[in-house]
């Protein structure tokens, strides 16, 4: 089986790599890749977001099925020209996937279909959008409804930093086009979970849930960034896992009906971002694709009958899901640790030279992200978030001591990472309360 990949990150690094583990004989072709996916398969430089050109490459190589990675190609309606030509593609549509490139959208479907969120209001207007604010109280979050590469979305502790955040996205334009329209939300309390579900429109199979870990510094202190690590939910945590089923009634099942009445199905991989609140899981945010980093721990601890890419294919050649029986996730821990680049996430430098680490442990992985190869070959980094280190392993505390080791051995100038990722997850299992 041939599977074109579009785009070139930790994510599509992790899916190249789990395709080939279930299927040795699946054939990579990947655009535009990175060194790592290129050792799995062949990488062709076509951008993630040149629909003509990815559109011409699967004419040329026909594979079984396109596998769309990141959010862009798809909010371009790259699957909307696939299927117009008779091409498998997995992911949602343009209309679909507004579910994640227009929050308000998103907000609009939950409140029709009673899917539990946050109270929000939609806005333009700076002056209206600070009165909403002072209504809600401090804290109080402030998104671009558009697409801002994970890092569209400001908590605010007081209302002169909601104040602020307002007019950097509607005065100042901070976001460009995808903070044109922002919403002015409820803060929620409680702990996030990220839950993946693949879907033909109607039934669907959840995956392990992930946390994820948003801010730079330990501790989740710092700037907001597209995710410094995850790890996957421990099959003890019995809230989560409450949660879980709680959110595959009360978020998937409503929200796909929701699609499918509006005349724009949902197929491929729905994210739910949750938050456990006193009241329930509440949605945060969907995504309309894998996640990053989720994807690199969620992936390894994945063990479908039938395999995972099958069940990618199926949903692509427009096919209904089978029984969800085989749907299972071995019990070992998973933790991700992102190295991120010098200057991340204001301004990462590139080209710095990377050595990596020779791996000596079982379980742990090296995912490439934002790395490319230089007129010399040399590895060198090109681009935020560098690469990913996942370490599977039969307690949490080993894979996280193994991720957080592999991250320290792995070498570039300037680099960035956390050491605590699973913090929570290690003061739960000591008994220590939670912030």
């Amino acid at each position: 089986m041939k599977v074109l990949l579009i785009g070139g990150g930790g994510r599509e690094h992790a899916l190249a790599w789990k395709l080939r583990q279930e299927q040795s004989h699946v054939e990579i072709v990947a655009a535009p890749g990175n060194p790592g996916i290129a050792e799995l398969g062949r990488c062709v430089p076509v951008a993630a977001a040149d629909i003509e050109r990815l559109l011409e490459l699967a004419r040329h190589e026909r594979p079984a099925f396109t596998l769309v990675g990141p959010e862009a190609p798809l909010a371009l309606g790259i699957v909307d020209r696939f299927r117009a030509e008779g091409l498998p593609i997995f992911g949602p549509t343009r209309a679909a996937a507004q579910i994640e490139t227009s929050k308000a959208f998103a907000k609009a479907l939950m409140l029709e279909a009673g899917v539990p969120t946050a109270a929000a209001s939609r806005h333009t207007d700076p002056a209206a959008a600070r009165r909403a604010a002072h209504a809600l109280g401090a804290p109080v979050v402030i998104k671009a409804s558009g697409l801002a590469a994970g890092k569209g979305v400001i908590v605010c502790e007081t209302l002169p930093d909601a104040e602020r955040a307002i007019d950097y996205m509607l005065r100042d334009e901070g976001f460009g086009e995808a903070g044109a329209e922002i919403l002015v939300e409820e803060f929620m309390e409680g702990e996030e979970l990220s839950l993946f579900a693949v879907t033909d429109g109607e039934r669907f199979i959840t995956m392990r849930p992930a946390q994820d870990h948003k801010r730079l510094l330990d501790g989740d202190r710092g700037p907001n960034t597209g995710g410094m690590g995850a790890y996957v939910v421990s099959p003890d945590w019995d809230e989560a896992w409450r949660g879980v089923e709680r959110a595959r009634t009360h978020v998937f099942e409503p929200t796909l009906a929701a699609l499918r009445d509006r005349g724009t199905p949902f197929t491929g991989l729905l994210y739910a971002g949750l938050m456990l609140t006193a009241a329930g899981p509440k949605v945060v945010e969907f995504n309309c694709r894998f996640g990053d980093p989720e994807t690199q721990a969620v992936l390894p601890v994945l063990d479908w009958s039938p395999p995972l890419g099958d069940v990618l294919a199926a949903v692509a050649r427009g096919e209904r899901l089978g029984s969800a029986d085989g749907a299972r996730s071995v019990e070992s821990a998973a933790v991700t640790t992102v190295l991120a680049a010098a200057g991340y996430p204001e301004q990462a430098r590139t080209g710095d030279r990377i050595t990596l680490p020779q791996i000596e442990d079982e379980g742990v992985l090296l995912f490439h992200a934002g790395t490319a190869r230089n007129a010399r070959g040399d590895l060198v980094t090109a681009g935020g978030r560098v690469l990913a280190v996942t370490a599977v392993a039969d307690t949490f505390e080993r894979a996280q001591a193994l991720s957080r080791t592999y991250a320290e051995r792995t070498d570039f100038d300037g680099k960035q990472y956390r050491t605590d990722i699973g913090w929570r997850e290690l003061g739960r299992r000591a008994g220590a309360p939670r912030d």
